[in-house]
């Protein structure tokens, strides 16, 4: 199986180093080949991702969204970027970054796309961060046009399903997750990927922006699913890249520290062919 864990670092928010330790914790346990961090702080001194991988052999890459809002903490170099992460097990061959539609406001937001050498083949992984406020509902149907358009034109011919993944700040019923899932049009145009957690999630309604979590809580906001991982449809006849198994990840407290304000995603999709159904 190909194991891909999407989640939301909450930058260096609330108690960091701690939560760090949990979300090492996680990833030790899931042990994902493919990695996608939103929320990811680096600076001069200063590289979450390196932080929390270290020593674990992963290739990384990543993309600025927008410069961090805070100035760095006493005796840390400065300035910081606010961004986009990825993971890969094996090396990362290629990359292409994508700045998105924005609302003219100032928050922008950014996507990284990487093709990866793989025991599986060329992968194509792209991960994202869009627009935060619910008002910026037609803000995020450009920027998933935009996604979609990235991720389709990177993606391996005749290889293994692309794979985008998340924290889209939209429910499964709003227009633009709709329009990643081919479920309506934006513009006169279509795209398909399969939600893993509708293919085959675990039960339940898979929030991962919820109450249950206080970081999330102090928001006072509904709980929602807002986080994804996404796939190209399975190869046929083969059944590669068919997503196997999804759940909702890094959604326990331990002596109150939550690993982030988000809860992850976690997938598991086939890299060998299916059986053979006997005649």
């Amino acid at each position: 199986m190909l194991s891909v864990l999407s989640l939301n670092l909450w930058h260096d928010a609330g108690p960091w180093q701690d939560r760090a330790v949990r979300i090492r914790e996680w990833i030790d346990r899931l042990d994902p080949d493919l990695i996608g961090f939103q929320e990811a702080l680096r600076g001069p001194s200063t590289d979450q991702v390196e932080e929390l991988l270290a020593g674990r052999g992963y290739h990384c890459d990543y993309v600025c969204a927008s410069p961090f809002w805070r100035e760095a903490p006493e005796g840390e170099a400065g300035p910081r970027e606010f961004g986009n992460a990825v993971a890969s097990r094996w090396p990362i061959t290629s990359r292409e970054t994508l700045c998105l539609p924005d609302a003219g406001d100032g928050e922008t937001r950014a996507a990284i796309s990487v093709s990866i050498a793989s025991p599986h083949g060329e992968l194509s992984f792209t991960c994202t961060h869009l627009h935060w406020k619910y008002r910026h509902g037609a803000v995020r149907e450009r920027q998933v046009e935009a996604v979609c358009d990235l991720v389709l034109r990177r993606r391996p011919r005749d290889g293994f399903p692309p794979i985008l993944v998340g924290d889209f700040n939209a429910e499964p019923e709003s227009s633009e997750i709709r329009y990643v899932c081919g479920l309506q049009s934006l513009n006169g145009r279509s795209v398909a990927f399969l939600d893993a957690w509708r293919t085959a999630g675990s039960g339940g309604p898979g929030h991962t922006w919820c109450n249950r979590n206080p970081h999330a809580a102090a928001a006072l906001e509904p709980d929602r699913r807002i986080d994804y991982v996404f796939t190209g449809f399975p190869r046929r006849g083969t059944g590669i890249g068919r997503i196997e198994r999804c759940r909702v990840v890094c959604d326990t407290g331990e002596g109150g520290i939550w690993p982030s304000d988000h809860f992850g995603v976690h997938a598991e999709l086939r890299t060998r062919p299916l059986p053979e159904v006997p005649a």
